[in-house]
């Protein structure tokens, strides 16, 4: 073969393979999209994730469905998720229990079985502020009488937790050190809302919960709102003063996204978050998260990784405060 006729052919083989790329890159997705959700069926993670897949569906005329693999908090469905095959495929919904895993793991001298470097971020979806609460048979009616009155008697009054280093026990563990060191009893349950149940009940006098979660307690009176932890008063608590208007400065929010898995090609991220960031805005997916009481708190895959890394740093900070329980 002559000079010539090799340098057309080189050039003709870049040119078929270019068409090939941009032809895949145009042509995802094929098949059906999985969203794998690490939580069980009828919680908030499951709440957010089916109105999104519906939409996504729509857009990319491809089904997307739900696939539920819930336990150990979360960490089944996240270890399944990153164990898949990067193809665009295969998507994570996941919650603030993702950013602690290594952390815990670590903390027990485990290898961690996941980290975050497993996942790409792509979009928040949902951003839920917690609220301090207190039951209607404790005498406090502002955080500032809480906290002197829990200042004096350490260790003797209980708050309670969906479970160690989870969703609503990190957030009590950060305000115990935002509001000067306070000394609380933990009393670990099995999700958010045996530990509200905990509270109504007065086995514990304290949780820490989204709004979603606790509004209906509040409204009836048997919940009391202390402090919102959010950047802004809430809508559907608008007596309630943050965190730093009362001089504390704290924020911490029970949010939901969506994940890709490490090593997922870069055209097939953007196409995910460009479309995401479509069914984010789409008048289904609005109602269905009104319908379930909480406000669209979309984030692109930019931002969304900011603050991913912010909150992540919370969380390490409230294991290692935590330390070695359970």
């Amino acid at each position: 073969m002559d000079r010539r006729s090799f340098v057309i052919g080189t050039t003709a083989s870049a040119a078929a393979l270019a068409t090939g790329s941009a032809f895949a890159q145009e042509t995802y997705p094929t098949r059906t999209i999985t969203i794998i959700n690490a939580f069980p069926p009828g919680g908030v993670n499951d709440l957010v994730t089916r109105p999104v897949a519906a939409s996504l569906e729509q857009i990319f005329k491809h089904p997307v469905v739900v696939d539920t693999k819930a336990g150990a908090g979360g960490q089944i469905g996240a270890q399944v998720a990153s164990a898949a095959k990067p193809d665009g495929y295969s998507l994570l919904s996941h919650n603030n229990g993702i950013s602690g895993y290594a952390e815990v793991d670590k903390l027990f001298g485990r290898a961690p079985k996941t980290t975050r470097a497993d996942f790409i971020p792509l979009a928040r979806l949902v951003a839920d502020p917690v609220v301090v609460l207190v039951n209607d048979q404790q005498p406090y009616k502002t955080l500032k009488e809480f906290v002197d009155d829990a200042k004096k008697k350490p260790d003797t009054i209980v708050y309670s937790s969906g479970g160690l280093y989870g969703a609503t026990h990190i957030p009590v563990v950060l305000f115990e050190k935002a509001v000067g060191g306070l000394k609380l009893r933990h009393l670990p349950t099995n999700g958010g809302g045996p530990a509200i149940t905990s509270v109504l009940g007065n086995n514990a006098q304290l949780t820490v919960q989204t709004v979603s979660a606790s509004l209906s307690h509040v409204k009836s009176g048997k919940l009391r709102a202390l402090a919102i932890l959010a950047d802004q008063r809430s809508k559907a608590l608008p007596d309630v003063p943050t965190m730093k208007e009362l001089g504390y400065d704290l924020e911490y929010y029970l949010w939901v996204g969506l994940f890709a898995p490490k090593g997922t090609p870069a055209n097939i991220v953007s196409t995910l978050v460009d479309a995401i960031g479509k069914a984010a805005n789409t008048d289904q997916f609005k109602t269905a998260i009104t319908n379930i009481g909480l406000d669209v708190g979309y984030q692109n895959a930019a931002d969304f990784a900011k603050f991913w890394e912010i909150d992540a740093k919370r969380s390490d900070e409230a294991v290692l405060a935590i330390g070695k329980q359970g």
